[in-house]
């Protein structure tokens, strides 16, 4: 398996995602790494419960992309992916303790649930590239 499709739930978040995403080491290495300035949030997904057993198996075994902190701050993986068929993005799994496990956040270039125009409750899907 080369990639793997999620599916789940958009919802509103607390404002952290974009608050991590507006530091500039962060933004430089995203940049560097994933091939794409960020626009400073994230999209929130919960993922339903197949989804959640597929990426489970997957981050075990897919390689991520680091993002190493400046002190004081958490690691956090990253893994490339292309949101509903069409836009290159990147999924951020926060290396927090608690983070939710059916929870992904979703960055890219642009205000995803703007270009798509989302709603709380509406349904996302987003396709993980295996590197």
């Amino acid at each position: 398996m080369n990639a793997i499709q999620l599916k789940g739930i958009v919802f509103s978040g607390s404002g952290e995602g974009s608050s991590f995403i507006e530091l500039p080491w962060v933004k430089t290495q995203i940049a560097e790494k994933l091939g794409f300035t960020p626009y400073n949030g994230t999209l929130n997904m919960r993922l339903n419960e197949n989804s959640l057993t597929l990426k489970r198996h997957f981050l075990k075994r897919a390689k991520p992309i680091q993002i190493s902190p400046d002190e004081g701050y958490c690691r956090g993986k990253c893994f490339p992916a292309v949101f509903m068929g069409k836009l290159e993005c990147a999924i951020v799994v926060p290396e927090v303790k608690d983070y939710p496990d059916d929870v992904i956040e979703i960055i890219a270039s642009v205000n995803l649930r703007e270009k798509f125009k989302f709603k709380d409750g509406d349904i996302a899907k987003v396709k993980i590239l295996l590197r």
